[in-house]
């Protein structure tokens, strides 16, 4: 269910979003990018996941401190207070967007405040620019970025391998990297600030999944897929003498160093036949343990094993939990419980159907139990329970005959983690989500144990098309591998994708403008129609037909009144229809492949663009005419919309670096558009309700103006705009998908591409608490290191009333200053900070909380802000 996260990117290139690579940073030199000229607080609207989760990393010398890593939207920290993740690459521009695919992440044990992102994308020509290793002294609060010599493939075949990335546990200056495309294996002696090439490293691997796949993704070598050091080995303050690498090469998988690195073999006596996707060692025992699969992942696998292989015999013993006959996936997820290290376990990650397995031995892997097991053919019993009750969308409002069930325990299951001090907590990344338990030792009495989504903060969906209705839900999403979604609360997770049908990709979608109940969708599917309307406002839907020869969804739009539709699909070419699609009919005068949009007035009058040529229809979309406008973008690049509540207005984004760029308008039916000067480039535009005391709608784009890239909003038509988003909320490429809110003045709705729906409100709105309200501020740091802190607040309510918002300010009482603040908006200026409520915790009923945290520099004051002020009145401090 992941296959279309290549595509996403892939129809983002082609769309034109590269202008070029990124510039190359020196070692250690942070990027500088201006600050927002008008000051937004940003969230996301919550669907918790929505994408692969190829890695999860525990640090093991501080407890609840861990890690995920995503294949296109970034890695995230846990924050054990809130059970929730925390965001740590949104700062990645729009120059850099490749660097928001991970392909491996590191923490480092020694020092816990260090932790290593090595990104990058794609390894062929879909992404320009090479890949680096990022490096942070602050937990990922801040980074710093050394560019490699070639590029890294976070969202490549096999990335579910690994990790590729880690820290030596005895001389935390050195770090390994495992590289694709044949390049080997690299080392860094300088904790990550340069890079130099391990020349005696004998195989930089020869695995590709397809070496015929002329576009470079499946055919490129997958290289050298991870690193593990035996901590039983080397003393403090030197690195560790042995250490185990993995290569993509069926005959010579596993490889191992015993002086440090300088030389290396081939390991004596290892099975063939397959790749080793994981390399866990249990130093107490002297067993490394291996997963082994005959495909690279993460979607193929037809035959696996796992083996032991003794240190100090050098003993291969085949463990596999079932025979190699009744095998038809492979093993990837591996992991050993550090405080029972003769605890194993090992996921099937490629067993799509009837469900993923987890395997767990207590025996170092002489005997094995199963998380599930038939019972009578096609029953079977189950040793878990789910409750996806916090993500509920994760049944896919599916019915399955036995022996499938929803929810799913998973699929793509390469990342499995027990928590280091904790036997039992464990975490897996499936296709959709993290799940986890805090029961899982549960398991070896046959007591079930429940497994729940630990998503929280994790968004990973990538958006294809936004729309906010005047009426109804405020957010209607077209979203990449999981449909969409309606959202009636942006605070919380809907309970359910588009169904009836089920789209893999939803490509677009729009609403009737005078009648908003009136929706339309079209999007990818495996069979049956690729078009599906609602009468409710996107709650209910059901399926229309296609015309002949439809493959894709493409776009689609619908008139003002609802009453007809123009569709753009794949396969076809434009066609119209009246009343719900039970017929279409082909629109002449447009070519096939046009984007289309309706005008948001005039019910018989669509648009369309396709090559440089702008196409109106006034006949509700029979017939179209090429209109005279000249100096439009050449590409098909381009997006544009009709402003609501003016016939024949259209505001037209695009281009591309080497021909036409900008923000174009027109107010006489697209027959003339006038480039405004002053925006260099621009890829979306939407509308929102206008400024109080203004007459014109509130446009936003994703664009770069004055040499700066971000999102803009402008509230005079487009005379003048600021930037709203800063350099600590970019979110790489925002190029598919923008709209403001037509009953809310300055929110606006962001598509990413992998991190989810991202919406922003001026950061003075929200109302404040009741000012008779009393309040107790507690203060704590969590933790502190040689430049900065964490600290936790609690904000609670003493008070006999509710509080529908609050602002909390105070000022530091020694030069500290935020960096990264989650569960709040924060703003700081010299010593005062404010902040304030995020939508979910706005409401705070008498003897509740409201609780946030944050990163700061600076060393923190012995005694903390000794006074807090609530809307202007002191609070109690705890």
């Amino acid at each position: 269910m992941r296959r279309t996260r290549v595509l996403t990117a892939v129809l983002a290139l082609a769309a034109g979003l590269l202008a070029g690579g990124p510039p190359a940073l020196a070692a250690g030199t942070p990027a500088a990018v201006p600050k927002a000229a008008d000051t937004y607080s940003w969230h996301n609207a919550r669907i918790d996941g929505g994408g692969f989760v190829p890695g999860i990393v525990f640090n093991r010398g501080e407890p609840d401190l861990a890690y995920a890593r995503t294949d296109i939207g970034g890695a995230y920290r846990w924050q054990e207070s809130t059970h929730s993740w925390i965001p740590l690459l949104d700062s990645v521009g729009w120059d850099d967007w490749g660097h928001t695919g991970v392909v491996s992440i590191a923490s480092d044990s020694a020092d816990p405040d260090r932790v290593y992102a090595a990104v990058g994308t794609y390894t062929n020509d879909w992404d320009p620019g090479n890949g680096a290793v990022m490096r942070s002294t602050d937990r990922g609060a801040t980074w710093r970025k050394t560019v490699l010599p070639f590029k890294l493939g976070g969202n490549m075949p096999g990335r579910g391998m690994g990790e590729r990335l880690a820290v030596d546990p005895h001389d935390n200056d050195v770090l390994y990297l495992g590289a694709p495309s044949g390049h080997g294996l690299w080392r860094s002696t300088d904790a990550g600030v340069t890079w130099s090439k391990v020349t005696s490293f004998p195989n930089p691997g020869n695995y590709a999944q397809d070496p015929d796949d002329e576009s470079g993704y499946a055919s490129d070598n997958q290289g050298v897929v991870w690193v593990t050091f035996d901590e039983s080995t080397g003393t403090a303050g030197s690195p560790a003498r042995t250490v185990y690498v993995g290569v993509a090469d069926k005959d010579n998988a596993v490889y191992r160093s015993t002086d440090a690195g300088a030389t290396w073999e081939r390991l004596a006596g290892q099975p063939t036949g397959y790749l080793a996707h994981k390399g866990v060692l249990d130093a107490e025992n002297g067993h490394l343990y291996l997963a082994y699969s005959d495909t690279g992942g993460p979607y193929d696998g037809g035959k696996g094993r796992l083996y032991r292989y003794a240190t100090a015999t050098g003993t291969w013993t085949d463990i596999s939990p079932v025979a190699e006959a009744d095998t038809y996936f492979g093993f990837s997820g591996l992991t050993v419980d550090r405080q029972n290290p003769g605890t194993v376990m090992a996921t099937a990650y490629s067993s799509w159907w009837p469900d993923t397995q987890i395997f767990r031995s207590t025996d170092s892997g002489a005997t094995w139990t199963q998380a599930w097991r038939y019972t009578s053919y096609p029953e079977r019993e189950n040793r878990y329970v789910m409750d996806v009750s916090s993500s509920p969308w994760l049944t896919w409002g599916a019915n399955p005959s036995p022996p499938e069930q929803t929810p799913k325990l998973g699929w793509m299951t390469e990342a499995l983690e027990i928590d280091p001090f904790d036997p039992d907590r464990m975490m897996y990344g499936t296709g959709a989500t993290i799940y986890g338990t805090e029961e899982l030792t549960n398991w070896d009495d046959d007591t079930p144990f429940t497994v729940r989504p630990m998503v929280r903060g994790l968004e990973e969906t990538a958006v294809l098309d936004l729309a906010s209705p005047p009426s109804g839900a405020p957010l209607l999403s077209a979203l990449g591998d999981i449909g969409g979604f309606r959202h009636t609360d942006l605070t919380k997770v809907p309970s359910m994708m588009f169904t009836r049908p089920n789209f893999t990709s939803t490509t677009s979608l729009d609403f009737a403008e005078s009648d908003p109940d009136t929706v339309v969708r079209v999007g990818h599917v495996d069979s049956g129609p690729h078009v599906a309307f609602s009468t409710d406002n996107g709650a209910n839907w059901f399926a229309g037909t296609d015309p002949s020869g439809v493959s894709g969804g493409g776009t689609v739009a619908a008139s003002p009144d609802g009453g007809r539709f123009v569709w753009s699909p794949e396969g076809a070419g434009v066609h119209h229809t009246t009343g719900f699609g039970t017929s279409w009919s082909a629109s002449r005068g447009i070519p096939a492949g046009a984007v289309v949009e309706s005008d948001r007035e005039d019910p018989e009058t669509f648009y369309g663009f396709k090559s440089g040529r702008f196409y109106v229809s006034r006949d509700g979309g029979a017939t179209f005419e090429a209109s005279p406008a000249t100096g439009l973008p050449s590409g098909d690049s381009v997006r544009f919309k009709a402003l609501p509540g003016a016939a024949g207005e259209i505001w037209l984004a695009g281009g591309a670096s080497d021909g036409p760029y900008g923000l174009w308008h027109s107010t006489d039916f697209g027959q003339t558009f006038t480039k405004l000067p002053g925006v260099d480039e621009a890829d979306t535009v939407g509308f929102g309700k206008a400024a109080p005391g203004a007459s014109y709608q509130t446009l936003f784009t994703s664009a770069r103006i004055d040499g700066v890239r971000g999102i803009y909003r402008s509230t005079d038509a487009g005379a003048s705009w600021v930037r709203v988003n800063d350099d600590a909320h970019q979110w790489g490429w925002t190029g598919a998908a923008i709209t403001g809110d037509p009953r809310v003045f300055g929110r606006v709705y962001v598509a990413t591409n992998g991190r989810g729906v991202v919406y922003g409100d001026p950061a003075d709105t929200g109302g404040g608490p009741d000012p008779s309200g009393a309040c107790e501020v507690t203060y704590r740091v969590a933790n502190a290191w040689g430049d900065g802190f964490q600290a936790d607040v609690r904000l609670t309510n003493t008070g006999a009333t509710s509080w529908d918002g609050w602002s909390l300010t105070w000022s530091f009482p020694a030069g500290e200053r935020i960096t990264q603040l989650w569960n709040g908006a924060h703003t700081q200026a010299g010593a005062a900070v404010t902040v304030r409520n995020t939508d979910w915790n706005r409401t705070v009923a008498p003897g509740a909380s409201a609780a946030f945290g944050f990163t700061a520099s600076g060393r923190p004051a012995d005694t903390g802000p000794t006074a807090f002020a609530l809307g202007g009145r002191p609070c109690s401090v705890r």
